[in-house]
């Protein structure tokens, strides 16, 4: 939650009357609010918010946790028991799955959910679990242990589970980018959760700006940047946490560990390709930190990002060219 789309009057120099308004669509769904600010002719718009918002629903139905009745909710159920039948849409994510994983070293692992159930952050009184809960937990974690064959899916242990929760956001985020492209649209801002990718520039604009957000005062910026056609993420702890005698725990728990982060990084902010990537890689560089997180961003062509400790600020080489003077 460290990024923040901000929409720009016109310069001086473009007559207000030249600049078509742009048009918003916003609508609860994935635990947030989506939003996308674009262009577009009125039929485009109705179809391609109609379009847009049945998309999100569907995948929101069939891939999240939270859905009793969602097919990964399913799979949970099924975990120890029997194989679960899966479409060709699935079997492309899980892929997917094979790739991050493989791409982060096991930083992003779909299979760590019963760690994130230990360290409850929401929980009413949250608390540290034991050590024996934890090793508990990481026994349970681990994509490679996931069996698979064509059309099908089992996990081997009782208490396993599949969670998108690590880049399905993002992953929506560029569907419903592509969307917009689809319906002509010339440009789009799309924004779930602050997770963004960028089609176009806005009307009289040269580039969409976005807000970076101040880890040391929530909700107030401390600079933007500037982007077109480029996917942006941001990773931070600062806001979804406990403490507990005076230690704060963070919702970003490592599953090479079983732990939250605790290395001092407090936000990690990566420009990339398509939102997809640039999530992936600003949550694994802020499980890295620095300076190893900055080395991963810059090993992806293209990428480049942000990260900030308590103390300092270290970023890859090309990301000042992102930064907005204005």
């Amino acid at each position: 939650m460290a990024v923040v789309a901000q929409a720009h009057r016109p310069p001086p120099s473009v007559p207000t009357g030249a600049v078509a308004p742009l048009r918003k669509l916003s609508f609860r769904a994935l635990g947030t609010t989506c939003e996308v600010q674009y262009s577009g002719g009125d039929a485009q718009s109705v179809a391609f918010e109609r379009a847009a918002v049945a998309w999100v629903n569907a995948f929101e139905a069939k891939y999240s946790r939270f859905r009793p009745d969602s097919l990964v909710s399913r799979i949970n159920a099924a975990a120890g028991r029997a194989w679960v039948d899966v479409d060709a849409e699935m079997e492309g994510l899980l892929k997917l799955c094979d790739t991050l994983y493989f791409m982060t070293q096991g930083v992003l692992d779909p299979t760590a959910l019963p760690l994130l159930r230990i360290w409850n952050y929401k929980a009413e009184q949250p608390r540290v679990p034991s050590a024996a809960e934890i090793a508990a937990a990481r026994a349970l974690v681990g994509w490679k242990k996931v069996q698979r064959a064509p059309g099908k899916i089992y996990l081997p242990e009782p208490g396993m589970a599949l969670d998108f929760g690590g880049f399905g956001k993002e992953y929506a985020v560029d569907i419903v980018a592509q969307l917009a492209v689809d319906h002509a649209l010339p440009c789009a801002l799309v924004d779930f959760g602050h997770d963004l990718r960028a089609i176009g520039a806005p009307p009289g604009r040269p580039a969409w700006h976005i807000g970076l957000e101040d880890p040391k005062k929530p909700g107030a910026t401390s600079g933007s940047i500037a982007v077109v056609g480029k996917g942006v993420a941001s990773s931070g702890d600062y806001l979804r946490c406990f403490t507990i005698a005076g230690r704060r725990y963070g919702h970003i728990v490592d599953p090479r560990t079983g732990w939250p982060v605790a290395n001092g990084c407090v936000q990690a902010t990566v420009i990339a390709g398509t939102c997809l990537q640039a999530g992936v890689l600003s949550t694994t560089a802020f499980v890295l930190g620095v300076p190893a997180g900055v080395d991963f961003i810059q090993a992806c062509p293209g990428a480049e990002g942000l990260l900030l400790t308590e103390l300092a600020r270290a970023q890859t080489r090309g990301f000042f060219n992102y930064v907005a003077s204005n």
